[in-house]
């Protein structure tokens, strides 16, 4: 293992080895959101239909999330909002399964996500590890966070949101009356925790024209869809062909306030500990452009809807499954 300078911008312990579209409009379904309550009976519903399109929230919207991401076109953090990560998302799971990619969900694209026959929410029985913790405060400044020698969850529902891809919102939403944090409690979940592994990719492209990474097989069949975080004005995508030339699990994040154009004048160099709440969250995957990467973050909710500096952002998950479906000499194509 060797120590390597990145600009995303920072430092780790590495192996050696987002533009948008236009909201497509969907044809409004018979059911209307206001009769299809966030309940396991209305989203387990092989036949549900409701609007699902722009601004909707409702079991429509949820149970089109979870099968995306049992599909493997993941639309980001679960939070049963239609969003432009779930339309994205169904416009790529539509070209993948030679449907019109219009993002909108018509008729063809519910019978194909629906051909998956599992249920979308499960029960839970909250564990004692889950319960356990070491939980931790983070704090936002990042010297108060150097100060601490793990950045690990808040609290367990920011856990299990992460194990089941959602938001602590939505959990607490499919769970009234619940103490979301004690062990033998069950909980109404997503059903997404025990996921296969990816399939192994041939190439991975970033695009920027719709804030995805997209992991493809030697057929150039799509593995999976991830949505990205990708850059901004000032730190842009280092366009271009790159290598990925490994994995660093679990990464310290070396903070220096000089790589940084919105740094606190006052900061020093500090190294954050690692953790789901390091700045890079639980995986740092290192390209062959010095200085960037694609990693987890602290923030879900924000992926594909905020910018990075110049690095590649996904979900703590989506790092983690990408992880175990790379490996070092993988070209890495950053396009438009």
């Amino acid at each position: 293992m060797k120590t390597t300078s990145l600009t995303c911008a920072v430092t780790l312990a590495l192996y050696s080895a987002t533009s948008s579209f236009a909201f497509a409009t969907a044809t409004p379904p018979a059911a209307s959101a206001a009769v299809l309550p966030l309940t396991a009976e209305v989203a387990n519903d092989a036949s549900l239909r409701g609007d699902v399109g722009p601004k909707q929230r409702n079991a429509a919207v949820l149970r089109v999330q979870i099968l995306l991401d049992r599909a493997r076109f993941f639309p980001g953090e679960v939070d049963a909002s239609f969003g432009s990560n779930t339309r994205v998302a169904i416009s790529g799971f539509q070209k993948h399964n030679g449907l019109t990619a219009s993002g909108a969900m018509d008729e063809p694209t519910w019978a194909a996500l629906n051909s998956d026959p599992g249920p979308v929410l499960v029960t839970y029985t909250v564990t004692e590890a889950d319960a356990a913790g070491p939980f931790v405060q983070i704090p936002a400044d990042m010297m108060a966070k150097a100060k601490l020698p793990a950045l690990g969850y808040r609290d367990p529902v920011e856990a299990l949101g992460e194990k089941f891809h959602a938001s602590p919102a939505l959990l607490a939403e499919l769970n009234p009356g619940k103490d979301l944090g004690r062990a033998g409690e069950t909980l109404v979940v997503p059903n997404l925790a025990s996921a296969v592994p990816l399939a192994k990719a041939a190439r991975v492209v970033v695009d920027k024209s719709d804030s995805t990474v997209t992991l493809f097989d030697a057929t150039d069949a799509v593995i999976a869809q991830f949505p990205a975080s990708t850059g901004s004005g000032r730190d842009p995508l280092p366009l271009g062909e790159w290598k990925i030339l490994g994995v660093a699990r679990n990464p310290e994040f070396k903070y220096n306030p000089k790589l940084f154009w919105d740094a606190n004048p006052a900061h020093a160099k500090a190294t954050i500990a690692p953790g789901p709440n390091n700045p890079v969250g639980i995986a740092w995957v290192a390209l062959s452009k010095p200085h960037y990467g694609i990693h987890g973050t602290p923030e879900p909710s924000k992926i594909g809807k905020t910018q990075s500096h110049g690095c590649i952002r996904l979900t703590n998950w989506n790092v983690e499954a990408m992880g175990h479906s790379i490996s070092p000499g993988l070209p890495a194509l950053l396009q438009e």
